[in-house]
């Protein structure tokens, strides 16, 4: 389980695949100056509820990864997750899509920066 850490005090557990598949769809929004919402669902055992922060060029935020290795990456999944992120109600995590026969075509260099929209 990583966290995912916005300014210091927020914090919430997120899944490693998960929270990759998130951090580059906020990656891809901070680069082109695009703020948003993202917002979660709390766990019951901190008391329930839902949490969202406003997701800013000055947001001062922490992927922290339980595991030391990069997960692969499916592309249907990161445009889902664009999707809501472009929307009003901004980013949440939505369940991870079948890839496609598209997904399963070699990954380009880890370098570059995802076709986000």
């Amino acid at each position: 389980m990583g966290k995912f850490i916005y300014d210091g005090t927020v914090k919430v557990e997120i899944e490693d695949r998960a929270l990759t598949h998130i951090q580059l769809v906020i990656g891809a929004k901070l680069r082109r100056g695009e703020p948003f919402a993202f917002s979660w669902r709390e766990d019951a055992s901190v008391g329930g509820g839902r949490t969202t922060v406003w997701v800013h060029p000055g947001s001062s935020i922490v992927y922290k990864y339980y595991g030391g290795r990069q997960p692969a990456i499916n592309r249907a999944w990161v445009d889902a997750l664009a999707f809501t992120a472009n929307a009003p109600a901004g980013l949440y995590l939505v369940p991870e899509p079948a890839e496609t026969a598209a997904d399963d075509a070699p990954e380009h260099d880890e370098s570059e920066a995802p076709s986000v929209s």
